[in-house]
């Protein structure tokens, strides 16, 4: 209960401290996270997690230093006692894999920490929160305009895909200044998904990961580029970053040139977007996709180019190039 005198003099501090985490979790929460401040620890541990086996030896892992194979043992013996690691010898090499129960653990810290670490908010609050007080006026102005451009949709509905479209974005949205352009190119498509006519259009695949500033995104633009217009690409993340990686946005360049690589940017993951799809093919967020019947799913692993060197994201490049083709092939044949 709040103490009267601090209800009468607002300016009293009134703790809440019951609600910090527990002395206990805080302390086994501190054993993992100590284990992992350790740079070749981290990524020897997304090298065994997006490993394609599911699994990775000792022999492999040591490619990725060139210090002593005792140290590369060292460090994986320290995150095996933090319980994040299992290891089975098969001769004369050791393999090692995440623990089951530690996973979704380790996913969200690769793939949605670790990668919100290298971006900076280059918006100030103030300047968001003026920015956002005469943002619904301009969202209202859009959704009449694209209503009345879309007539033959139902005004209600594209009023109500624009707003939940602007309302996805900028909860991560880094640049209030590009949310009605983002909000619109969104909109767009979620209302072309939701029209979209199974019998007669071309095959459509959904390229799902957490952030939507790597791995969809590359998988997206080749898929778009090697099909030619007989495939359909999209991509989403289950927790949009502020921006596409730096890092990728190079290869986007390369990919779809300068014009078209500016243009991508992190969207949400939408029920509709699922249920347009011929085939969704999630990057360490599998569990998050509603499951759609008549569309089939993939889940690959794949590493995270935003967190990747740039030879590394390059091979990320090139691993998905390959896989994009093998599903190109299964989709027009």
């Amino acid at each position: 209960m709040i103490p009267d005198t601090a209800l009468r003099n607002p300016e009293i501090c009134t703790p809440t401290v019951e609600h910090a985490m527990g002395s206990a979790a805080a302390s086994s929460v501190a054993t993992t996270l100590k284990a992992l401040a350790e740079p070749l620890r981290l990524r020897m541990l997304s090298a065994i997690a997006t490993d394609p086996r599911g699994e990775a030896c000792v022999c492999d892992l040591a490619e990725l230093t060139d210090v002593s194979q005792p140290t590369v043992s060292h460090h994986l013996k320290v995150m095996k006692d933090a319980g994040l690691l299992a290891s089975e010898r098969r001769g004369t090499w050791v393999w090692y894999r995440v623990v089951a129960s530690r996973k979704n653990a380790v996913t969200a810290l690769l793939d949605s920490f670790a990668p919100a670490t290298l971006l900076e908010d280059i918006e100030s609050e103030q300047d968001r929160t003026v920015a956002l007080r005469t943002m619904d006026a301009r969202v209202t102005r859009l959704a009449d305009e694209l209503a009345d451009e879309l007539s033959e949709l139902n005004r209600d509905l594209v009023t109500a895909i624009v707003r939940e479209s602007y309302a996805g974005l900028v909860r991560s949205a880094k640049l209030t200044q590009h949310m009605i352009p983002l909000t619109e190119r969104f909109a767009r498509q979620r209302l072309a998904d939701l029209m979209r006519d199974r019998e007669t259009s071309v095959p459509q695949v959904l390229f799902v990961c957490v952030a939507n500033a790597g791995r969809s995104q590359l998988a997206a633009a080749l898929m778009n580029q090697l099909s030619g217009g007989t495939v359909i690409a999209r991509s989403a993340g289950s927790n949009p970053a502020v921006d596409v990686h730096p890092s990728v946005r190079s290869l986007l360049t390369e990919i779809e040139g300068d014009k078209d690589a500016t243009t991508a940017f992190p969207k949400p993951l939408t029920d509709d977007a699922v249920r347009a799809a011929d085939v969704v093919i999630t990057m360490g967020c599998g569990d998050v996709c509603p499951i759609i019947p008549g569309v089939r799913y993939e889940d690959w692993a794949v590493g995270d180019p935003a967190l990747a060197s740039d030879d590394g994201a390059k091979a990320i490049r090139d691993d998905l190039a390959t896989r994009v083709h093998t599903l190109l092939d299964t989709l027009t044949t």
